[in-house]
């Protein structure tokens, strides 16, 4: 075996894909010492993603002084890669972790990513990737436009920056202050799910009560994002209501659509472009992903079939390797994947299987390779 690309996805709670591709890594070479392998750690566009980028392809951090959630100065940071794309995470200025127990998404600000979108685009990036995950706000991303210059005004004509509470407040948009840098830009925004702005499906009511919401808060912050939308459509002709991927983070993915006019699309495709994977596929005797759980889920889009439609049509072999494998996954075969292995060798609850997690993967990866050699499977 003359060449590996390993491009897991991490194992929520348990391991992250870097190290999941460090643990297959020091497997894989035990069995091929001459192998290339090639590593691609996988995140969703939340807390790791531009570590995993610059692992998977080279760049650097550029660390800034940014409003944090609560309009608080905060350190953060986003990442440049070789070809000049800038990778930002929302949560290094928006996210969970940001705000420990001091939870209200109904008073949480994008305007710090808003701050690292202007930061990199006046830094010469023509192209920024933006990951929506781990946030702790509901704003619509009106904090972040506000930041990099769309205007936002009361009935009284005063400027102000909205944040979930306020939405209903917003009387007129006007984009014309938008940054000059920004123009031009391609701007695309990891988005994985598909949740409308609005409704039962929507932002608010999905996602804001594990941000700290209660039931009267979740209904005020749906009716403000609704109000949110309906001076997007008058303002700026562009209705974001129903739009698949609009509830994302707090309805930033609708922000996202509305003022910069970037493509949402699914985290995999991000990255697999991103990275040049198909280039790598080229020669690749095997490829192997993963992820915590393969399940029908999966089928949606999730990091094991985003590669396994690459590797199908490339003709490579494809095997994943996961925590725990669901019912109804023969589908996952048809999209490309070739195996599907779990680490969990005993059967035991999470809590006591997680404290085994790395060694597991070390022994399934092994006993893979052990079989792989043996047999001059490939």
């Amino acid at each position: 075996m003359n060449k590996v690309v390993l491009i897991p996805d991490s194992f929520k709670g348990t391991m992250s894909s870097t190290k999941i591709c460090e643990i297959m890594s020091k497997v894989i070479v035990r069995y091929f010492p001459s192998a290339e392998i090639i590593s691609v750690p996988v995140a969703d566009g939340g807390e790791g993603s531009v570590d995993a980028f610059i692992t998977a392809v080279g760049g650097k951090k550029v660390t800034l002084s940014v409003k944090g959630p609560y309009f608080e100065e905060i350190q953060s940071f986003y990442g440049i890669l070789p070809d000049n794309t800038a990778v930002i995470e929302m949560a290094a200025a928006a996210g969970f972790p940001l705000v420990g127990n001091n939870k209200h998404p109904e008073k949480t600000t994008t305007y710090g990513v808003g701050q690292l979108i202007k930061h990199a685009a006046k830094a010469g990036c023509k192209r920024i990737i933006v990951g929506l995950g781990g946030s702790c706000t509901n704003d619509g991303g009106a904090g972040a436009a506000a930041a990099f210059g769309v205007s936002f005004k009361d009935e009284n004509g005063n400027n102000f920056v909205p944040v979930g509470e306020t939405l209903d407040k917003i009387t007129s948009i006007d984009v014309r202050g938008i940054n000059p840098a920004l123009k031009g830009i391609e701007i695309i925004t990891m988005c994985d799910i598909d949740n409308p702005l609005c409704g039962s499906q929507g932002a608010a009511v999905v996602f804001a009560p594990q941000k700290g919401a209660n039931e009267t808060i979740v209904k005020m912050l749906d009716r403000n994002l609704a109000h949110f939308a309906e001076i997007i459509k008058r303002d700026l002709g562009q209705d974001i209501m129903n739009m698949a991927g609009a509830g994302a983070a707090g309805g930033m993915g609708g922000g996202m659509s509305a003022f910069l006019d970037s493509r949402l699309q699914m985290g995999i495709e991000t990255v697999l472009d991103t990275v040049g994977f198909d280039s790598m596929l080229e020669d690749a005797d095997l490829v192997i992903t993963g992820e915590g759980k393969i399940d029908s889920q999966s089928l949606r889009g999730k990091v094991v079939i985003g590669v396994a439609r690459r590797t199908k049509k490339a003709g490579v072999a494809l095997i994943a390797i996961v925590g725990d494998i669901g019912d109804d996954i023969e589908k996952v075969y048809e999209e490309g994947v070739s195996a599907i292995f779990s680490i969990n060798r005993v059967a035991l609850p999470f809590d006591k299987a997680r404290e085994r997690c790395k060694n597991d993967l070390m022994l399934t990866v092994d006993n893979l390779m052990r079989f792989i050699s043996h047999r001059k499977f490939i």
